[in-house]
């Protein structure tokens, strides 16, 4: 089930997104960015502070009662932007990705904004190839990854964003 994450959610949403992208247990799923960064994905704080954010929609995806995914999904001036896409490393390769895109498109339709915008570490290959098969098209646009306490950079590779885009409606 997709719904709307909430304050509650915080906790939860914290441990899956940062075991998804960090860390050991993040090398269980195709999605870790654990060879080329440390520290963590996001924080609780982050995460609080997103949600009071009235641009901003997290979805969760709940099975059982745990939150095995999730989406951040920006309000912006003519598009909305989407981050954050998270799948427990266990359970990646099961349609819960392809399931929390599609809501994000839908999400996208009721506020009435023609296209979908993400950046995406121009060095993860597989992801950016995963998500040209469900429709997004690199843009040419780059972005500097930013430095920070959070996420710190521990590959040779020099990183960077690629901006992909996707035409809905």
């Amino acid at each position: 089930m997709i719904t709307k994450a909430t304050i509650e959610d915080v906790s939860a949403l914290s441990r899956l997104i940062n075991s998804a992208y960090r860390g050991e247990s993040s090398k269980k799923g195709w999605t870790t960015e654990a060879n080329l960064l440390e520290g963590l994905r996001t924080t609780e704080q982050e995460l609080t502070e997103t949600i009071q954010n009235t641009k901003n929609t997290i979805l969760k995806f709940t099975e059982n009662e745990q939150i095995i995914g999730c989406v951040l999904l920006i309000e912006k001036e003519q598009q909305l932007y989407l981050g954050m896409l998270t799948v427990s490393p266990e359970l990646q390769n099961s349609g819960v990705g392809k399931k929390l895109l599609k809501q994000g498109e839908i999400h996208a339709l009721a506020l009435g904004l023609p296209k979908i915008a993400m950046t995406v570490i121009s060095v993860r290959e597989e992801l950016i190839s995963w998500y040209k098969r469900n429709g997004y098209a690199d843009t040419g646009a780059r972005e500097p990854f930013p430095a920070s306490d959070v996420h710190i950079p521990i590959s040779e590779q020099s990183l960077e964003f690629i901006v992909l885009e996707k035409r809905i409606g």
